[in-house]
């Protein structure tokens, strides 16, 4: 699988397939949604119960994106990089999980 990455972190690209990117897409569309009724809750002063549970599930549709994304990562680029002998992608694993668990 061609993962088109390059040793700068800054320069380094994932190609996804067709299929990924319109699923990841769409989640976040759906969240963008969720964020929009957001905004819309509280211009309509909205009971603050009310706001706080769209607010949680909006959090939860992010981190449901994040463990997606993050299930791709490790079944591809990390399986990948270790393969290739550059275990340096357990380091980086473990950057983003520490970074995800805040």
């Amino acid at each position: 699988m061609e993962t088109g990455r390059t040793d700068c972190a800054c320069d380094r690209k994932k190609i996804r397939s067709a299929q990924e990117k319109r699923d990841l897409m769409n989640r976040l569309k759906r969240i963008e949604g969720q964020v929009r009724g957001l905004e819309r809750m509280l211009e309509e002063d909205a009971y603050c119960p009310d706001i706080l549970n769209q607010a949680s599930a909006v959090n939860s549709a992010l981190n449901s994106f994040s463990r997606t994304l993050l299930c791709s990562h490790l079944h591809t680029c990390v399986t990948e990089d270790i393969r290739a002998g550059r275990d340096e992608a357990a380091d980086e694993l473990m950057e983003v999980l520490r970074k995800l668990m805040r």
